[in-house]
C-alpha cells in the first residue's frame, strides 16, 4: 500500500523562495569553482525581491526535476507558480512494516560467521528508482520519530526510510546514465528536526531557516552510505550484491579509485594521567608490525611529561597536543570524567578518515582495508549500541562543533564518550567482531583470525610479565586470558631497547599485585597462578 505521509502545515511561500533559490544555484553550479567547504545562507539577509528577479531573468536557460518525497499536499497552491522553473515529480514508496523496531535493524548479535545461515535485515521499502530517471532536486518532509528516549538520540524507523530514499534518489540521480557526472543536485528537508546527520553532512548544509533545511551533498560521501546495509544487522560490505544493478558496480569501482587518494591515519589520545602511555607504545608498535602504510597521530593533553613525549613519537606516532573534555554527565573523579576528549580526533580535518583506536589494545593483522568504509563503522557493544574503543570517523570542524554543543544536552548511558556517541550515532555500520575483540574469551582461548585484542581489566603492563594478574582479582577473573597477556608481552619483547623504560612497573602497582595474590592465596584459588614465581625484571626497577 502506498505510503500516507504525516500531514503537517507548510510554508508555502518560503518553500516557493526556496525553490528560486535552488534554481539560481543550479544555473551557476557550471560556473563555479568547487569548494570543499559550503557557505551557509539564511533567508533573512536578502531581499525577497532579489529571488524573484533573478529567476525570472534565468528561468529561460532550463527547467529543473524535482522529486518530492513524503508530501501528502505536495506543494499546495503555489505549485502552479513553478510553471516553467520545474518539473514536479511525487515519489511513490510503500511505508516500512510499523511493527518493526530499532532494535530489529541493530540487534544485540549476528552470525558473522554464518554457521547457521548469512544474517539478512529486515525489509525497508525503496522506490521504483528507474521510474523517475535523473533529479535535480529531492524535496522530503523528514519525520522526527518518537524512538528516542528522553535527553538521548533519535532512533525511528520510519525516519530512516525517508533518509535513505532521499539519499539513494540523490546517488542514483548521479549514476543514471552509468558514467561519472560532476552535475550537483540537492536536497531540502522539511521538519523541525531536519534530516538524519548521519547520513546527511552538517558540512553540506548550504541554507538553514525554521523548519526548512537546504543540502548540496558530497554525493562520492553519500553513495558510501547507501553501500551500506540499513542497519548492523549485517556486516558492512563494500561489494555489490546481487540484484543491486549496475550503477552500484560503477559506482564502487569510481569510489575505489577515489579511496586510493585519501589521506588516512590511525589515531589515540592520552589524558589526565600517563598510566597509559606504555600502552600506546605497544599500540603503535604493533600497528607498524602489520606493515600499515597510513598515519599514526597521538592526542596528548598537559599530563604527558616530555620524556613520555619524546617516547611516543620514537615509538611512531605523531603527537598533536590538545586540551582535554570533560564528560559533563560523568561523577568527579571517575574513571570516564574526561573520556570526552576523545572528540577532538574530529578535529584532525587535515584528514578524510582516521580509525580511532583505544591505547589499551594491540592489532595483531593489517586493518588498512578498513579505511574504505564510512563514518560511523564500528564493533558491536550491547543491544543496539556500538564500542568506541575502535571506530572509523570522518573529521569535520562542523561535526566537532554539533558535539560540542550536545554534550550536554545529550544524556550518556554510561557518563562517558561512548554512551553519547550511541546517542548522536545511532545509524552505524557493523564491522567483524575481530576488529575488536574484547578480553573476554569462553575457555580462555583466543580465536584465530583476530585483527585486535582489547584489554578489559587489568591492563598487562600494570600487571607482572610473568601471568596475566585478573586471575587474583574476583571481579576480574572474567577478563584473565594467560595467551591473550603472552601476545601483548610479545609485542613489548619486539620493542626496540629505547622504548622499554616507558613500560616499568610502579610501586603502588607491584604493592597492589602483592596484596592481590596474597588474597588468592589465603582463598586458595583453584587457578592456582598465586603460586607462579614471580620473575619480571622490572620489580629491580620500581617507579615511585
Amino acid at each position: 500500500m502506498a505510503v500516507k505521509p504525516i500531514s503537517s502545515k507548510l510554508k508555502p511561500s518560503t518553500l516557493f523562495l526556496i525553490f528560486l533559490f535552488l534554481t539560481l544555484l543550479l544555473l551557476k553550479a557550471s560556473f563555479l569553482p568547487k569548494t570543499h567547504w559550503n557557505v551557509v545562507y539564511r533567508l533573512h539577509d536578502e531581499h525577497p525581491g532579489w529571488w524573484y528577479n533573478v529567476v525570472a531573468q534565468e528561468v529561460k536557460w532550463r527547467k529543473i526535476k524535482v522529486g518530492l518525497v513524503n508530501m501528502e499536499e505536495g506543494l499546495g497552491q503555489h505549485a502552479g507558480e513553478l510553471d516553467g522553473l520545474a518539473e514536479i515529480l511525487t515519489i511513490n514508496f510503500d511505508r516500512v512494516n510499523e511493527n518493526l523496531r530499532w532494535k530489529d535493524f541493530f540487534p544485540t548479535w549476528i552470525d558473522e560467521d554464518e554457521k547457521w545461515g548469512k544474517p539478512s535485515c529486515p525489509e525497508i521499502p525503496m522506490p521504483p528508482f528507474e521510474d523517475y530517471g535523473e533529479l535535480d532536486l529531492i524535496v522530503a518532509r523528514v519525520p522526527c520519530g518518537g524512538g528516542g528516549e528522553s535527553k538521548g538520540g533519535v532512533r525511528d524507523v520510519f525516519r530512516l526510510q525517508v533518509n535513505l530514499i532521499v539519499a539513494n534518489m540523490l546517488v542514483r540521480s548521479r549514476w543514471a546514465n552509468h558514467e561519472e557526472d560532476d552535475r550537483t543536485v540537492y536536497a531540502v528537508f522539511i521538519g523541525s528536526c531536519g534530516p538524519m546527520w548521519e547520513i546527511f553532512r552538517c558540512d553540506d548544509l548550504l541554507w538553514h531557516e525554521g523548519d526548512y533545511w537546504v543540502y548540496r551533498p558530497d554525493l562520492r560521501r553519500l553513495q558510501q552510505k547507501v553501500l551500506m546495509p540499513v542497519g548492523s544487522c549485517q556486516l558492512a560490505s563494500l561489494y555489490a550484491k546481487p540484484g543491486q544493478g549496475v550503477w552500484k558496480s560503477h559506482a564502487l569501482s569510481m569510489l575505489n579509485n577515489t579511496l586510493q587518494e585519501l589521506r588516512e591515519a590511525y589515531v589515540t589520545v592520552l589524558h589526565s594521567s600517563e598510566d597509559y602511555v606504555c600502552g600506546a607504545i605497544a599500540l603503535a608498535q604493533s600497528i607498524i608490525r602489520t606493515n600499515s602504510t597510513k598515519d599514526l597521530v597521538l592526542l596528548a593533553d598537559s599530563s604527558i611529561s616530555t620524556k613520555s613525549l619524546q617516547g611516543l613519537r620514537a615509538a611512531g606516532w605523531k603527537v598533536k597536543t590538545i586540551e582535554r573534555i570533560r564528560s559533563p554527565h560523568a561523577k568527579k573523579n571517575a574513571y570516564n570524567e574526561w573520556n570526552y576528549s576523545k572528540l577532538r580526533v574530529w578535529e584532525l580535518t587535515e584528514y578524510d578518515k582516521v580509525i580511532f583506536i583505544d591505547s589499551d589494545l594491540i592489532v595483531l593483522k593489517n586493518m588498512d582495508r578498513f579505511f574504505a568504509y564510512p563514518q560511523l563503522s564500528a564493533v558491536g557493544n550491547n543491544k543496539v549500541l556500538f564500542n568506541s574503543g575502535v571506530m572509523l570517523v570522518e573529521p569535520s570542524k562542523c561535526t566537532f562543533e554539533t558535539l560540542m554543543e550536545k554534550r550536554n544536552e545529550i544524556v550518556s548511558y554510561n557518563g562517558g564518550d561512548q554512551g553519547f556517541l550511541n546517542e548522536m550515532f545511532p545509524w552505524w555500520h557493523r564491522w567483524p567482531s575481530k576488529l575488536n575483540h574484547l578480553k573476554i574469551f569462553e575457555q580462555h582461548h583466543i580465536p584465530k583470525d583476530l585483527y585486535a585484542i582489547h584489554y578489559l581489566g587489568m591492563k598487562p603492563w600494570q600487571c607482572y610479565m610473568d601471568y596475566d594478574c585478573n586471575w587474583d582479582i574476583s571481579t576480574h577473573r572474567l577478563f584473565a586470558n594467560d595467551e591473550a597477556h603472552r601476545r601483548w608481552w610479545q609485542v613489548y619483547m619486539a620493542m626496540p631497547r629505547r622504548l622499554k623504560p616507558h613500560c616499568g612497573l610502579k610501586e603502588a602497582w607491584d604493592k597492589r599485585m602483592r596484596m592481590w595474590r596474597g588474597r588468592a592465596r589465603e582463598a586458595n584459588l583453584s587457578d592456582g597462578h598465586w603460586k607462579i614465581k614471580v620473575k619480571d625484571p622490572r620489580k629491580n626497577h620500581l617507579w615511585s
